[in-house]
């Protein structure tokens, strides 16, 4: 096995997955078997971004509920895994394309804790969020991904949590639960960037905005794209990619998750 922890890119979906068992949910519970326990996780979500760079900071980060219009039962989640100032600081001093800064009010988001719940339920794995820099471009994101590798020598997991396909305007509320049910310009995109992926090829999905139309109604705001990208920069050249987890919400967002190492 090699020393080196692979990474993760998870589809999340909506909120209601913390809830759910599913084929996503199994594809979560599934993974992580293959995966060695790690001293820490560094996760990159959809739901947090900010102007400028943060990581938090806290010993107990909060369990955030962002989120509206949802049973009480999910508001009533709590996932209290730690945090790790200690990692925290080594993130601050390894990062050298900008500054980044502690964070001591932010938490786990959605994006984070509804998957943790599955991957880790027992909590017992201290997490740390990055926040994703709205100031940066697709091309930064990724550049500043690659400066996280050395903590995968580190027996550390990075997680990015988003969908690579993510349109809600155009969620079809009425074949909400077929995940066989894509639009045609998802399934269009959500090929091209598998394509894409397995190929290697990288600077097309870096380059995301002059793909084409299929791209542009699959990528209407870039949150939930993005974290795909800190996943794709950490790959080296003689890892594999596996794709796990695939089906549609509403059939305007792919689940799509990827193992990489």
């Amino acid at each position: 096995m090699s020393s080196k922890m692979p990474v993760l890119f998870v589809g999340h979906g909506s909120p209601m997955i913390a809830l759910e068992e599913n084929k996503f949910t199994e594809g979560f519970q599934q993974v992580v078997k293959e995966i060695p326990k790690p001293d820490a996780i560094i996760c990159i979500s959809a739901h947090w971004e900010t102007s400028g760079t943060f990581v938090t900071a806290m010993e107990n980060p909060k369990t955030i509920h962002d989120f509206g219009g949802f049973p009480r039962e999910l508001y009533e989640v709590k996932y209290p895994a730690p945090g790790n100032p200690k990692l925290v600081q080594e993130i601050i001093n390894t990062i050298r394309q900008l500054t980044v800064e502690p964070d001591y009010h932010w938490g786990l988001d959605h994006g984070a804790w509804t998957v943790l719940k599955h991957l880790y339920p027992n909590a017992d794995i201290p997490v740390v969020q990055l926040s994703l820099n709205k100031n940066l471009t697709p091309l930064e994101h990724y550049n500043l991904a690659k400066e996280l590798s050395v903590f995968r020598e580190q027996n550390i997991l990075i997680i990015g949590s988003g969908n690579m396909v993510h349109n809600l305007r155009l969620l079809d509320w009425q074949r909400i639960n077929d995940d066989n049910y894509g639009f045609d310009w998802a399934i269009s995109a959500a090929e091209k960037m598998n394509n894409y992926i397995a190929s290697g090829n990288h600077q097309p999905l870096i380059d995301y905005k002059t793909q084409g139309t299929d791209f542009q109604l699959s990528i209407p705001t870039p949150e939930h794209y993005l974290p795909m990208l800190y996943i794709l920069a950490l790959k080296t050249d003689d890892e594999n990619v596996k794709c796990f987890n695939h089906g549609f919400v509403g059939g305007s967002l792919v689940m799509t998750s990827l193992k990489i190492g």
